[in-house]
């Protein structure tokens, strides 16, 4: 998912380095949409799922084995890529819905379908509700989930009496939390940031960030 995330933005990338072009077709600006929300948001629920299992082995340690047996882990990576086709479907759909562009130029060095909707002269309901719907349903709840999940591992963590072994514990979850700190910290500033202070060269940076950091 990680590869084929940075894959759908950083090719494209280099390309318009090189050759000191920065146009896109229309019919390629949709494709790498599609294809970096889909992949995006399947990292999304991954990073969600990933944390329900460090939240299983140290919360139920002796369980691990029953709970996350091999058809329940099946199906949540069936479950994963399913919700992420869904919502690179109604972005895809949204945006075909787009017939007036205000302008053609993207503040971004990929096809952002937040700022791909922002473009839009026309439909202000669909390109406020529409993202906002969508942020919810794969930002908020996955997000939710996660800090749920740490929370019962920090709690579970502290009741272990030695140094030793809450350091043990919580070693296992490092690598896992500072992807989810970088991907989760770049991603709110980018999307949920003031519009105020916001400014094109630091929306690109935080996107540099979460899409090939």
């Amino acid at each position: 998912a990680d590869i084929c995330f940075t894959s759908s933005t950083v090719p494209k990338m280099i390309v318009d380095i090189s050759t000191q072009s920065r146009v896109i077709s229309y019919g390629a600006c949709l494709t790498q949409m599609s294809l970096f929300v889909l992949f995006g948001c399947t990292d999304n629920v991954l990073l969600t799922v990933m944390a329900y299992d460090r939240f299983v082995a140290i919360c139920y340690p002796l369980h691990y084995a029953v709970i996350m047996n091999p058809r329940l882990c099946v199906f949540l990576l069936l479950l994963s890529v399913f919700l992420s086709l869904l919502n690179s479907l109604v972005h895809y759909l949204t945006t075909l819905q787009v017939t007036c562009f205000k302008d053609v130029e993207i503040a971004s060095f990929f096809c952002d379908p937040s700022q791909l909707l922002d473009l839009s002269c026309s439909d202000t309901l669909i390109k406020n509700i529409v993202p906002c719907v969508l942020g919810t349903l794969f930002g908020f709840f996955p997000m939710s989930g996660i800090i749920f999940s740490y929370y019962k591992i920090v709690f579970a963590i502290l009741k272990i009496p030695s140094s030793g072994g809450r350091y043990k514990a919580f070693s296992t979850c490092g690598s896992h939390l500072s992807v989810v700190c970088l991907f989760y910290g770049t991603g709110i500033g980018t999307y949920f940031g003031s519009i105020a202070s916001y400014s094109p060269r630091k929306g690109m940076v935080a996107s540099l960030m979460y899409t090939v950091v």
